[in-house]
């Protein structure tokens, strides 16, 4: 699918402030089932210094910083990219689908901080275990049907809601709430994941519907490290397994560190601030090329 993708976010604040440090995770990933074919990134007032640095997810992001006080901060960020659907998981693995649980042991050691729980001590939740231990015996402990259970089981629990101020929940209370919304979902099914020994990670984009809604968001879902697949999207709050009509822009074991922008301000007392942002987004779907008959 080719996709031109327009994000504009717009900060007023009320008086005249002072900008801090920002970080930037607006730039589409440019691998894997996904290409960028172009990337503009405009900020009004211009940084005083800006760089481009590869993040821990192999993510490229951008940390900017300002001189001067200004009472408008203003982003736009112009996307050209190409995606494509990933090959079914059941044709890569052929005959060599990973039981689960998964022994943490046989994974390589990059992956170990998509592995460990929310909990300060590093456990996981006891509602993320429960869930995953529910799809687990539902699933004969085959990865593959682990998984689809697992989507099935969060979408018939929670209801999905926009919401857009906040964290995302811990799994506990998105299941005690029984409603969500899909930094929430994503959320829910990573911690799961990972109680199985299937890393997964937190993914912040774009998801392009068709019909298109009168308003585009961003977007969460999760990836989870499949052996013998590795990473792929799968989005409980839509219809499981990604396809090409989501844009990754950031990944990452925190979900905190995949925000579109991330910064301060420092002003006068009881200054206040707003966000407006805008998504436009053109998407055309591709065509595999009409064979032709070879002339005799």
């Amino acid at each position: 699918m080719h996709a031109q993708v327009s994000h504009t976010l717009r900060y007023r604040y009320s008086a005249p402030v002072q900008l801090g440090r920002h970080r930037l995770c607006l730039q589409p990933r440019g691998h894997g089932f996904q290409r960028l074919l172009s990337f503009d990134l405009r900020l009004w007032p211009e940084p005083s210094q800006s760089h481009s640095l590869v993040a821990a997810s192999g993510d490229e992001i951008l940390r900017a910083r300002f001189c001067g006080s200004t009472d408008l901060l203003e982003i736009r960020a112009l996307s050209h990219v190409l995606t494509s659907t990933p090959p079914p998981l059941a044709d890569c693995l052929s005959d060599n689908e990973p039981e689960l649980p998964y022994p943490v042991g046989h994974l390589n050691g990059d992956l170990m901080g998509a592995l460990e729980g929310w909990l300060p001590n590093g456990q996981h939740e006891p509602a993320a275990v429960e869930l995953a231990q529910e799809a687990l015996m539902g699933s004969s402990n085959r990865s593959l049907l682990f998984l689809e259970q697992l989507v099935g089981m969060i979408q018939d629990r929670v209801k999905y809601t926009e919401r857009h101020l906040g964290p995302a929940w811990p799994a506990g209370r998105t299941l005690r709430e029984r409603v969500g919304s899909c930094r929430d979902l994503a959320l829910l099914m990573i911690a799961s994941c990972r109680c199985v020994g299937l890393p997964a990670r937190f993914v912040s984009g774009y998801h392009l519907l068709e019909p298109a809604p009168e308003r585009y968001d961003l977007h969460a879902w999760a990836e989870v490290y499949v052996p013998g697949a590795g990473w792929r999207g799968f989005d409980p709050s839509g219809r499981g397994p990604v396809d090409d009509r989501y844009i990754t822009l950031a990944t990452s074991s925190k979900p905190h560190l995949t925000a579109a922008v991330s910064g301060s301000f420092s002003g006068p007392p009881a200054v206040e601030s707003s966000l407006n942002w805008s998504i436009e987004a053109t998407a055309s779907v591709m065509h595999p090329p009409e064979s032709q008959a070879t002339p005799r």
